[in-house]
This record gives C-alpha cells, sequence and structure tokens, in this order.
C-alpha cells in the first residue's frame, strides 16, 4: 500500500483482511482510544502509524524492513 497519512475502513479491509464492517468498527476504537489521549481524529480514519504500532506492535518512529 502506498505511503498514506491515514487508511480508509477499505484499506484497513485490505491490509488486514477483515470484512468492511469489522474495519469500521477497527477504526472507531482506535480513534477512542485516540480521542482519550487528548488527539484530534477523523471520523473513518485512521492515522497509519498508529494502526501499525497497535495492530502489529510496532514502534511508531522505526521503520520497519
Amino acid at each position: 500500500m502506498e505511503n498514506k497519512r491515514f487508511y480508509t475502513a477499505t484499506d484497513v479491509k485490505e491490509l488486514l483482511n477483515v470484512s468492511l464492517s469489522y474495519a469500521y468498527k477497527l477504526i472507531r476504537r482506535l480513534n477512542a482510544e485516540q480521542e482519550a489521549k487528548g488527539l484530534v481524529t477523523i471520523k473513518g480514519r485512521i492515522s497509519s502509524k498508529y494502526l501499525m504500532a497497535r495492530i502489529y506492535g510496532l514502534d511508531e518512529d522505526k521503520e520497519v524492513g
């Protein structure tokens, strides 16, 4: 997937091989986590770095590969 700053539910669906409804549910959950930390979120989108950190446990500052 190209270097996007934010993923849509369709992007999450393809990336994680899940249903579209689950992708939306996951985005809502992760956005709620970010809002609890006082961060601004965009409805229906998730930061690509935050998604990778939460799903794969990757450090947001380090690149893979």
